[in-house]
């Protein structure tokens, strides 16, 4: 694919396979994967400015202000010579999406796709509860999947609305083996 801005988010339930989807696509596309919570950590761990005032919002385990996530979204792109970055976990809500937007214009580089990965409420419930299993996770029972998801929908239905109406939302059929997935992925952008 040749070079240029690129930018890809990622949407879908807990459970969907979006970390193991994006990382391929980054790799395959040389897209930069923006983690909010990786580079939180790492500022955190440097002692920037940033990571001393996220620092101990995070270790109250409250929610890092919009303001704090977007300097660091924008700090992280700002150093790109092209914007091509894949967004995972990132907008969370509507608010989150219009300031990325509106950083995105400043930076000459509109997202290009919004991907849903959707996957039955079961399969979800069926796929956690073997992952918890084999990470030993006690805490994820199916009473506190089932409310996760219940979460994911409240916050993230208003999203997949703005990125429809905004024309760049893809949905993806996330059952199936994972090389498949990935193929509907690329078909989709």
């Amino acid at each position: 694919m040749a070079a240029g801005s690129m930018v890809v988010i990622f949407l879908g339930p807990p459970g969907a396979g979006k970390g193991t989807q994006a990382a391929r696509l980054a790799e395959d596309l040389g897209l930069v994967k923006v983690s909010t919570g990786d580079i939180l950590r790492d500022h955190v761990a440097r002692g920037t400015e940033l990571g001393r005032k996220a620092g101990p919002i995070m270790e109250r385990g409250d929610l890092v202000p919009d303001e704090l996530i977007l300097a660091i979204i924008r700090e992280e792109l700002a150093g790109m010579p092209e914007v091509r970055a894949i967004f995972d976990g990132f907008p969370r809500t509507t608010r989150q999406a219009e300031a990325l937007d509106a950083l995105l214009a400043e930076l000459g580089a509109p997202v290009n796709a919004a991907l849903l990965l959707e996957v039955p409420e079961d399969e979800l419930v069926r796929r956690m509860l073997k992952r918890a299993e084999l990470e030993g996770r006690a805490d994820d029972n199916e009473a506190t999947i089932r409310r996760r998801l219940e979460v994911y929908r409240e916050q993230t239905q208003p999203l997949v609305e703005y990125y429809a109406a905004r024309g760049v939302l893809r949905r993806i059929d996330g059952l199936g083996d994972p090389g498949r997935i990935y193929c509907r992925i690329r078909e989709a952008l």
